[in-house]
């Protein structure tokens, strides 16, 4: 170990009690902050790489039911689990609507334009937007902590610092010696709290703002494959109907 790191943690143990204390909170924010960081660093990472691929099976699937098969094997992509909340929803719809007709005597494919027909595109509607809105506060999960250590940290590290410089002034006026071998280390000690705040607050702020990035471009994605998808529920119904 150098002599430098271990001039550090001679002067964070020989701190005050308040100093003490704001280093420990630093500290948790510190490890917080990074377990955060590759929590969700894999968590999206995966999701994108997942979805991806979701995306490029789905369009070469020639039927509805085959995306769903591949949907379900890629647990970890929020467009495939966007996909198959439509998709049984969509099944659900379609047998109520069997049995219904079954009842009445009437064909599935009599009329294009039913109220049927309106009611499943405003109940899909309904449901994606619902599964989207999900996802996206899985996405987000935990990541508001980023922001809050980010904007706090230096705080958090200024007021170990003030308290600390606080504490260098009380000595120097009971000792009566303002020498620099009595004020510099009461104040590198004191700094350190503020050199801590930042050192939590930097990656803090830089990680969240790269996840928000990653978390706006799925929800786009999300957004974006959902109305595909009503659109080729549409286009299909009024297929079979037609």
């Amino acid at each position: 170990m150098s002599s430098d790191t271990l001039g550090i943690i001679y002067m964070i143990t020989g701190a005050g009690p308040v100093v003490k204390a704001v280093m420990l909170v630093l500290l948790f924010f510190s490890i917080t902050t990074w377990a955060i960081i590759l929590i969700k660093w894999r968590y999206i990472r995966k999701a994108q790489k997942e979805s991806a691929d979701f995306t490029e099976l789905f369009w070469q699937c020639k039927t509805l039911s085959d995306a769903f098969a591949k949907a379900k094997a890629l647990k970890s992509s929020p467009v495939a689990r966007i996909f198959i909340t439509g998709y049984l929803e969509l099944s659900k719809f379609n047998k109520t609507k069997s049995k219904s007709d079954k009842e009445t005597g009437e064909s599935e494919l009599e009329n294009p334009n039913t109220q049927e027909d309106r009611r499943v595109v405003g109940n899909l509607q309904r449901s994606l937007r619902r599964s989207i809105n999900i996802e996206v506060r899985r996405l987000t999960q935990l990541i508001p902590f980023l922001a809050t250590a980010g904007n706090t940290s230096p705080f958090i590290g200024l007021f170990g610092t003030v308290w600390g410089i606080m504490s260098t002034f009380q000595g120097i006026g009971l000792s009566g010696s303002a020498s620099l071998a009595v004020v510099a280390p009461g104040i590198s000690e004191a700094l350190i709290a503020t050199a801590a705040g930042l050192a939590v607050a930097i990656p803090s702020v830089i990680a969240y703002n790269y996840f928000i990035g990653k978390v706006r471009l799925l929800d786009s994605e999300l957004q974006g494959f959902s109305t595909d998808l009503l659109n080729i529920i549409e286009r299909e119904t009024h297929k079979q109907r037609g």
